[in-house]
């Protein structure tokens, strides 16, 4: 169970880092919403090189078991 609390962070963290640049750019809010912006993105980056490493099963791919970033890319997070 712990191991997901990284990535449901991440998922947080980088809708509300993208919700930021579209309430700047779509809406015309303030540039100041870019510096939360860019930070929630940073700390989304950073969530997703915390959960370690599994030993791949049968059916995954050894690559995404390995890193927990290109499951995300593969996955389209």
């Amino acid at each position: 169970m712990t191991a997901i609390l990284p990535f449901i962070g991440a998922a947080i963290a980088e809708i509300a880092g993208c919700f930021a640049f579209w309430a700047w750019l779509g809406m015309g809010k303030s540039p100041l919403w870019i510096l939360p912006g860019i930070l929630s993105l940073v700390l989304f980056a950073y969530l997703l090189t915390l959960p370690k490493a599994q030993q791949p099963d049968e059916l995954t791919p050894p690559m995404v078991a390995s890193n927990p970033g290109i499951a995300c890319v593969a996955l389209g997070c």
